[in-house]
């Protein structure tokens, strides 16, 4: 089967989305939000856990452990995806969550035991991320799946933004537990829903595709394993704004509250701009030419925030908003070139392993980036950060094995 990147199919040869998979791709982008709410929430509790005597490490260490049980679980929650199916992996892993989340909130007050249970939190809400792509990749075709997957990415800042708008605000009125209950409630009413709605997608049996399709991708291309490479070094600017964007915003003189308000206003128009570059990527015809350009740009807007904390440039909301929307806008473009090059048959693995790669360096984030905030500032760190998109750019690919 010839190497070659997506190419634009003419209208004529266009196919049609099932009305049904409409509906998975909500369930979806609604299931792995709630996981996101899981995961964001513990960083967005760094000013409260600050204020009451945690140093700024220790709380990065906290706020790094959701992210930390992601890294441990992912690629087996992929691999049961591929053998079980979506909708019993979803379903059930947002129930195992609801318990990881009610036992942090049994656990505040005791950070030991609060760190235990937000590693728990990550470690069943990984299921999400690792079969919510595989139902947008199964049910929609090829031609549509970049504005499909724009608009399952938008789950991740969309969950970031409920938590920015809440979590702050109920830590700093009424302590910890206050603030888990939405995510509590959340992630129990979805795991009802997705066991009740989600469908797993329709997948050819073995015996029907070429050998090709069900071999193991990682030993014919050189592809995956250069995405996952490029995700690991683009994903620290999106972990660096969205862990530190809200303590960044207080230290310039911003209240909590407005702080987070902000934060979770630039998640959301990061949401809508990953929806606009799926769609650029399926007019393009490419995945990976769009995947270029917006590492350059994650590099521009993060030496940007460096300057304009270093000269105290007005207009910082305005510059965190733009630099969190180019910081977010890779996810989508590396998930759906990951889902397409695996395959059916090998694309729960295949996801599983990616987003372990994004997560080891998000959790290498929180302690890492609080230790250079603390020795250098944040212009030093923000211009540290800068340099890792530019590093990624010869490692983009430039074509992957299609299976369709």
């Amino acid at each position: 089967m010839p190497t070659t990147d997506v190419r634009r199919r003419t209208p004529a040869a266009t196919t049609p989305v099932p009305a049904r998979a409409w509906t998975m791709l909500a369930l979806g982008v609604a299931a792995q939000a709630a996981g996101t709410l899981v995961v964001s929430a513990p960083a967005l509790l760094i000013p409260h856990l600050h204020a009451h005597g945690t140093s700024l490490p220790v709380a990065g260490l906290l706020a790094a452990a959701p992210t930390f049980g992601m890294v441990l679980t992912l690629i087996a929650w992929g691999a049961v995806t591929d053998r079980f199916g979506e909708r019993i992996v979803i379903a059930g892993g947002l129930v195992l969550t609801t318990v990881a989340v009610v036992g942090a909130w049994l656990a505040a007050g005791d950070p030991v035991l609060l760190g235990l249970a937000f590693l728990a939190g990550g470690m069943t809400s990984a299921s999400t991320n690792a079969a919510s792509g595989r139902v947008v990749v199964g049910w929609f075709p090829k031609e549509r799946r970049g504005l499909a997957m724009g608009i399952r990415q938008m789950s991740q800042p969309l969950g970031v933004t409920l938590a920015a708008v809440t979590v702050p605000q109920l830590a700093e009125g009424s302590g910890i537990r206050a603030a888990l209950v939405l995510p509590i409630v959340l992630c129990a009413v979805l795991a009802v829903a997705c066991a009740i709605g989600i469908q797993d997608p329709p997948r050819p049996t073995r015996s029907a595709v070429a050998e090709s399709v069900t071999t193991n991708p990682y030993r014919s291309s050189g592809f995956l394993w250069r995405v996952h490479a490029v995700s690991v070094l683009l994903v620290v600017p999106q972990f660096t704004l969205s862990t530190y964007g809200l303590v960044w915003l207080v230290g310039l003189g911003w209240s909590t509250p407005a702080a987070g308000l902000l934060v979770g206003a630039s998640q959301f128009v990061g949401a809508v701009g990953r929806i606009l570059v799926g769609g650029w990527s399926d007019r393009a015809g490419s995945r990976v030419g769009p995947l270029r350009i917006v590492a350059v740009g994650a590099a521009v807007v993060m030496a940007v925030l460096a300057v304009v904390d270093a000269t105290h440039l007005a207009g910082a909301a305005v510059f965190l908003v733009l630099a969190t929307s180019v910081t977010v806008a890779d996810n989508g473009l590396a998930y759906t070139s990951v889902a397409e090059a695996a395959g059916p048959f090998w694309s729960g693995r295949a996801l599983g392993a990616q987003n372990t790669g994004q997560f080891v360096a998000a959790s290498a984030v929180g302690p890492g980036v609080g230790a250079l905030v603390t020795a250098f500032g944040f212009a030093a760190s923000f211009g540290l950060v800068a340099v890792l998109p530019l590093l990624a750019l010869p490692l983009v690919p430039r074509a992957y094995r299609s299976h369709d």
